[in-house]
């Protein structure tokens, strides 16, 4: 049942000179190589393709006994490829006694902007958007098989690492209007052992986790758009996605996920 809230010798010195000149230069090489590789792990990019993927939104909570279903098929959304899969954990039961480690108030405030801007009557959990609207039909779906966003409202995005940084580059769209995004750190393989509320006593795992979420003032789409992400600490090594909305940040029309070593 869903949950409704209205929420290195010594042979004499000739040849030691030799022996030392040639001990720098081996010592010289590597050091920079080493500052190469260094900078080639440090940086990384990915584009986006002649279609754009499906984007799903899933808000979940661990204080919610319904949920943890949601969360498992979620996580069967392959990690990149034609699904950018985003698990945004809601805080509005963590009045039921199990504070949801996962949750923020930003990402909670997401879904409270996408049900004003629809005129939604609630809020609830599990709650699955499918490129930007309410889907109940997710149970038993094949994530893989998911529509795509439509390509003729799609601009070209660019997303590029160095060291902390993350850019995200928006070619100019000739549909015109304003566009909008959202930069979304996303987290997998995070276990929680629940001590209170619905699902106390039981181990959640979860994938795609939104652990920081900073959406982007809206742009003029014909003149296309360049923001840069500072990554917080908890989100180094960890994939990044940069979607791609309407002015509203409700309905994505593009969305790319970065994955650096």
């Amino acid at each position: 049942m869903e949950r409704v809230v209205s929420r290195a010798g010594s042979h004499g010195l000739a040849g030691l000179i030799p022996a030392v000149l040639a001990l720098l230069a081996v010592l010289a090489v590597p050091a920079g190589h080493s500052s190469a590789a260094a900078a080639d792990r440090e940086s990384c990019q990915a584009r986006s393709g002649p279609v754009p993927p499906a984007v799903v939104e899933l808000y979940t909570s661990e204080g919610c006994s319904s949920c943890p279903p949601a969360d498992r098929w979620l996580a069967g959304v392959a990690k990149g490829g034609e699904v950018v899969a985003l698990a945004f954990h809601v805080s509005y039961w963590n009045h039921l006694g199990w504070q949801d480690p996962f949750a923020t108030e930003a990402t909670t405030g997401r879904q409270y902007r996408f049900k004003e801007a629809t005129g939604a009557a609630y809020v609830y959990t599990p709650q699955v958007l499918l490129n930007g609207k309410d889907w109940r039909q997710w149970r038993g779906r094949d994530p893989a098989g998911l529509p795509r966003l439509p390509a003729g409202d799609a601009p070209a995005l660019r997303l590029s690492r160095a060291a902390d940084r993350v850019t995200a580059e928006v070619s100019p769209s000739a549909a015109g209007g304003r566009l909008a995004g959202y930069w979304a750190v996303l987290a997998d393989g995070l276990v929680s052992r629940v001590g209170a509320g619905e699902n106390a006593g039981r181990t959640l795992e979860h994938d795609h986790v939104v652990s920081h979420y900073l959406p982007v003032d809206p742009w003029d789409a014909s003149a296309g758009r360049q923001v840069t992400l500072t990554l917080p600490d908890a989100g180094r090594g960890r994939r990044v996605s940069f979607v791609v909305t309407d002015s509203r940040l409700i309905r994505p029309v593009q969305a790319v996920v970065l994955s650096c070593d």
